[in-house]
């Protein structure tokens, strides 16, 4: 374990140097368009060259990206464009609020598409089952914003039942998380019910499955103690996965309702080229993949006895 564990930190530090060196190079290396974008493009040739000397950027290209990459491990991310403040005050706020979206998500979707697989594999081929994959199907192949659209003029505009906007302008409010949570389950409801329902079928097919039954012992301690734990190994990778999924892919759900999350602020970075911004959202994506494909393989060995850390 403890071989494995470092190897994963080896791991998360190459891919952040690979990554911190592309994102360098392509947002940092040139010094005059980054002038251009931090104080504008109607300022004078004597401001621009006052501000790159003022911040390094006439010192060789190899030296900025220690010194960038030094003060990033310490946190110091440099000052948003947008902002006018420091991108560390802006952007953990902001995960904080993906994170508390991303935990009603997975506390509400996974034990709804994990009973619903099991209880589809275990009735495959049944009306159960082909009414649980039918919905399935339908909610995974309706994308987010299509959904978001439907189910605001249902809930806001026509029953009123739920606000609009989840801007939380006035604190935290749970009511306005009801939408962007209502929209986000939907989405990945189907695709994890599929892939339990699958895992669970096949293992309900298998022999030592058919040999606890033989042997006379109660089918709940059957489905709870051998079959469950066996079925969840290959939906359990792609559940936790769904994290980097819930951090920057609810882009379209958090600008739709105006939730202040990541993925809307990495949209915010994007179109007004934030470059400090940009920077840290993406060396914290890369800790969030590699951290959950880590914890990911870490829960798969626990549930297959037969992987070894080594």
């Amino acid at each position: 374990m403890l071989n494995f564990l470092i190897r994963r930190l080896g791991m998360l530090i190459g891919t952040m140097l690979a990554v911190s060196l592309l994102t360098f190079l392509l947002l940092e290396v040139n010094g005059d368009a980054v002038v251009v974008k931090v104080i504008g493009p109607y300022s004078t040739q004597e401001q621009r060259e006052i501000w790159l000397e003022a911040n390094g950027y006439n010192e060789p290209a190899a030296l900025r990206y220690v010194t960038w990459l030094w003060d990033v491990t310490r946190g110091d991310f440099g000052e948003s464009i947008r902002y006018r403040a420091q991108v560390a005050d802006v952007l953990w706020p902001r995960l904080a609020n993906t994170a508390i979206l991303a935990a009603v998500v997975f506390a509400i979707m996974i034990p709804l598409s994990i009973t619903a697989g099991v209880i589809a594999g275990m009735n495959e081929g049944g009306v159960i089952d082909r009414i649980i994959s039918t919905i399935s199907i339908l909610t995974t192949s309706v994308p987010e914003f299509a959904s978001a659209v439907f189910l605001a003029f249902l809930f806001v505009l026509t029953l009123g039942w739920f606000p609009a906007t989840s801007t939380m302008s006035e604190g935290f409010e749970p009511m306005q998380l009801v939408m962007p949570t209502m929209v986000l389950v939907l989405f990945g409801f189907g695709y994890v019910a599929r892939m339990m329902r699958a895992s669970m079928s096949e293992v309900m097919h298998s022999n030592y499955i058919r040999t606890a039954m033989l042997r006379g012992l109660p089918f709940r301690r059957v489905i709870t103690h051998h079959a469950l734990r066996n079925a969840l190994i290959a939906p359990f990778t792609v559940i936790i996965l769904q994290i980097n999924w819930l951090l920057s892919g609810v882009i379209v759900v958090e600008f739709f309702f105006a939730y202040r999350g990541f993925g809307a602020l990495l949209l915010e970075a994007s179109l007004t080229q934030d470059i400090r911004l940009l920077q840290a959202c993406a060396m914290v994506s890369v800790v969030v993949a590699v951290s959950t494909q880590t914890i990911a393989d870490i829960g798969y060995g626990f549930l297959n006895p037969r992987v070894r850390f080594t």
